[in-house]
């Protein structure tokens, strides 16, 4: 595989036996991105044999605590083994005061650069990065702070065209992001309840399973991903019955999967 992700945490709100935080490591053509940086997330990378230092570039939903309470002590984790190459890290508007604050705090003395890219945009999917890889565009989701997915797009190899993976946690069904995932090779999309909590989920600006399946139905995505899952969950096959009811190709996130981005 050599575009692929690796789940390193698939629950919503707390860490449990089964399911961690949100947190993935994707893979593309050799450039590692982590998306989302959970509690534990630095621990998982080391059980899923990732590569700490490899991570060239964070990306951060959204400052709910279950999606970034583990970037202070991977960063810590980073300098301590040694590293020297800058990081980027792109995230809601707020990352660089709450991390700088964290690390004048506790006297932490970091020895690479940082660089802080704060979003801020209520529509569109601006390109905010790339290399001579992938690209990486960014879009508003629908939740109760602000909140974005990221589109990862390789750069065209010989004659396969590119792939696309979008990565969208946490929202409440919007038809809104249609337009930034439509055909995507892969879309992982939170499903934290399915329809018996579907009033819990509208009130908490979350998915249901059916409402995931549905927006991928409509985007003609290729294959649906589902993560956050709520910890009232102990078996997801509730969940996956829901969502392939409505699209088939569904697959549930589990915790040190590695999910290839397939053509």
């Amino acid at each position: 595989m050599n575009f692929y992700t690796t789940i390193l945490g698939s629950g919503a709100a707390i860490p449990t036996a089964a399911r961690h935080c949100s947190g993935q490591a994707v893979n593309i053509n050799g450039f590692r991105i982590l998306l989302d940086c959970g509690e534990n997330t630095q621990t998982q990378i080391r059980v899923f044999h990732q590569r700490l230092q490899a991570i060239k570039l964070i990306c951060i939903t959204h400052l709910h605590g279950d999606h970034f309470f583990g970037l202070p002590g991977l960063i810590s984790s980073m300098h301590l083994c040694g590293r020297k190459e800058p990081l980027d890290i792109f995230a809601p508007t707020g990352i660089a005061q709450a991390m700088q604050t964290l690390i004048e705090i506790s006297g932490c003395h970091i020895d690479f650069e940082i660089c802080y890219h704060e979003l801020s945009h209520t529509e569109g999917n601006p390109l905010i990065f790339e290399n001579n890889l992938c690209r990486v565009y960014s879009f508003p989701l629908l939740h109760s702070v602000p909140t974005y997915g990221y589109l990862i797009e390789e750069k065209p190899r010989g004659k396969n065209p590119p792939r696309r993976y979008a990565y969208c946690t946490d929202t409440a069904y919007t038809e809104n992001i249609l337009p930034y995932i439509e055909q995507v090779n892969l879309l992982c999309l939170e499903s934290t309840f399915n329809n018996e909590y579907a009033q819990i989920a509208a009130e908490k600006l979350h998915c249901t399973a059916a409402q995931a399946a549905t927006l991928a139905l409509k985007a003609n995505a290729k294959q649906l991903l589902l993560t956050h899952i709520s910890a009232r969950f102990k078996e997801p096959e509730p969940l996956l019955a829901e969502a392939t009811a409505i699209f088939p190709n569904t697959l549930i996130a589990s915790d040190g999967a590695q999910i290839e981005v397939h053509y």
